[in-house]
């Protein structure tokens, strides 16, 4: 049985993923209506003891929209013709999308506008109002 590794320190046991096949949709010719080459796999991200309580929080966060309410992720591969190929797409996307929700956010770093911004914004006000007093000023004389 293999495994896969997550940012490098995270292995997970290829025995907590479940696979179900079923035919994949779309065309295919006779392929299509015969095999079951679709792979939907299923992965109990609250049942997983590789990660921590805060990483299993994140995740759980991060892909609230892809887990349902037993905190099982579903990740579908139909893209190839074999169901090996599909199989190892489907990991391939479940590693993905786990890497991408552990991964930390850099920390923003508050930034001034600098004072010669905030005087270039003030001139280019005063002289856009200055255009449009020119335009108002009204001329009766004869």
């Amino acid at each position: 049985m293999s495994q896969i590794e997550i940012l490098g320190n995270i292995v997970i046991p290829e025995g907590e993923f479940i696979f179900k096949a079923s035919r994949s949709s779309g065309p295919g010719g006779q392929n299509v209506n015969k095999l079951n080459t679709r792979i939907s796999l299923f992965f109990n991200i609250k049942e997983c003891d590789s990660f921590s309580d805060y990483q299993k929080k994140r995740i759980l966060k991060c892909l609230s929209t892809r887990i349902d309410k037993e905190g099982c992720i579903r990740v579908v591969s139909q893209k190839f013709r074999t169901q090996n190929a599909n199989r190892q797409a489907a990991i391939e996307r479940l590693q993905e999308l786990l890497e991408k929700a552990l991964k930390p956010k850099p920390i923003r770093k508050k930034t001034k506008v600098p004072y010669s911004a905030k005087q270039k914004r003030l001139d280019e006000k005063k002289r856009r109002g200055k255009l449009k007093q020119q335009r108002s000023e009204k001329n009766f004389e004869n």
